[in-house]
């Protein structure tokens, strides 16, 4: 399936992952937020991804940081991608503001069981399933590994917001949900319940996240509700958790869909998204592929990289002089200390990374007496690895070359010895158009000193 479960970079520095989203770090200010395609319910992360899932999303949340930012200001920086959003790094509060309009969901379960106050706000006696409160009530609940339900009291004592902080989320949250309440209603949904998220920027509270999204809320068909308030069905992720529910055994919900329920699943996202936008999301392109394309020309990422990883750090200098070369070419660079011998161990960690990273790499092995590192790289890697040993004169090459080149079978690192054409080789193994055009023009300006050579020497 066409589905991004998480995208993979060495040149940018992963901060935060999430249930759906992940960050990364751009600069002091900025950071990069990809909506990925997973999914959670009851605070698990499922195996199983949602096709056009974070498109939907991210889609759905700037339409609404746009229809709300005369009300509160948000994040949001720039869209560089239908799954990636550039935004305000924000110190993040960690209460998340659970709006409700309707008695559903988790809350009706525990008022069938008797409960009467959730959150420190009491509801009456007497109330049926969906029914509509008189007005909006908030039931906030903390951010931490299972969400918890907490009452404005406790917020202010336990340090998780100042009051006049939590006052104005209060106030925000209750104007954002009328606004979505009524812009939906025209759509002929209605907005049954959300959860909003704020951060601090400086002093000021700002939105974060994303809003109004079949993730973070409830949504039914005003249709629907009017024919049968009881049953009404749910456009959003409840599906899911009914077949999770369904589908418990032994105290525990499955993580993995059906692929039915999956490919049901992302029409009802695509769906909530036609209706809530008014444009129909194109699923059809290779997300990583766009992405990629998306991230180098926004400036986030050069189009391609090479690593060149030494076994020690006394090797640097010949480091350097292979960086040299490959500086003139607009690539990402990167120098990296590991030995084989010594921890080897970090490798696997480092071809999760390399194996499955979104734009082309190549890696060059700096090691020169005993190379283990060349071999261990090739065999844990499925880019290709390029051996450059430093030596001290030709009698050290003469002796150690071997350890080079007689790598273990099907471990396929290539060995060279000349700096230059070590960091050549590494670059016209990423196959990019700009570098072969490159290339082409070099290898040609080459040629012709050469023939003006030749005729020089025949003419004389």
């Amino acid at each position: 399936m066409n589905c991004l479960d998480k995208i993979y970079t060495p040149q940018l520095k992963k901060i935060h992952t999430g249930k759906v989203r992940d960050s990364y770090q751009i600069n002091e200010k900025k950071r990069m937020i990809v909506v990925t395609d997973r999914i959670s319910c009851f605070d698990k992360v499922l195996k199983s991804t949602i096709p056009n899932k974070g498109a939907v999303l991210n889609g759905i949340s700037n339409f609404w940081f746009e229809k709300t930012k005369n009300i509160v200001d948000n994040h949001s920086i720039e869209v560089i991608d239908p799954n990636i959003n550039l935004v305000k790094e924000a110190v993040p509060i960690r209460v998340e503001m659970v709006v409700r309009g309707y008695l559903t969901g988790s809350m009706w379960r525990g008022y069938q069981k008797g409960k009467r106050e959730f959150s420190g706000i009491e509801v009456p006696d007497g109330l049926s399933r969906n029914q509509k409160f008189n007005k909006p009530i908030i039931t906030p609940t903390t951010k931490e590994k299972s969400d918890r339900e907490i009452t404005p009291e406790e917020i202010v004592k336990e340090g998780w917001a100042e009051k006049r902080i939590y006052d104005e989320m209060t106030k925000i949250s209750l104007k954002l949900f009328e606004l979505g309440t009524e812009i939906l209603a025209e759509k002929g949904i209605i907005l049954v319940d959300t959860k909003y998220e704020f951060g601090l920027l400086g002093d000021k509270v700002i939105l974060i996240d994303e809003i109004h999204t079949p993730d973070s809320s409830r949504f039914w068909s005003k249709e629907a509700y009017k024919k049968d308030s009881q049953n009404v069905e749910q456009i959003d992720k409840e599906f899911v958790r009914q077949w999770l529910i369904k589908n418990k055994k032994d105290g525990d919900y499955p993580d993995i869909l059906p692929l039915e329920i999956i490919e049901e699943t992302s029409k009802r996202y695509l769906e909530i998204f036609k209706i809530v936008t008014g444009k129909k999301l194109d699923s059809e392109i290779d997300i990583r592929h766009r992405i990629h394309k998306n991230l180098v020309q926004n400036g986030i990422i050069k189009d391609g990289y090479v690593i060149i990883i030494m076994g020690s750090p006394v090797d640097l200098e010949h480091c350097k002089k292979i960086k040299s070369h490959l500086d003139k070419y607009d690539i990402f660079v990167d120098m990296r200390v590991i030995s084989a011998h010594k921890n080897g161990e970090r490798i696997p960690k480092l071809a999760e990374t390399y194996n499955n990273s979104i734009e082309p790499g190549s890696v060059i092995a700096v090691a020169g007496r005993s190379n283990g590192l060349g071999g261990a790289l090739a065999a844990n890697l499925a880019i290709p690895v390029i051996n450059c040993p430093p030596f001290k004169d030709k009698i050290d090459m003469m002796v150690n070359i071997n350890s080079s080149l007689m790598m273990p079978s099907k471990t396929p690192a290539m060995t060279v010895i000349d700096v230059s054409s070590a960091a050549l080789a590494a670059l016209r193994s990423l196959n990019l158009k700009r570098l072969k055009d490159i290339f082409t023009k070099e290898i040609y300006e080459i040629k012709k000193s050469l023939l003006k050579a030749d005729k020089d020497i025949k003419n004389n």
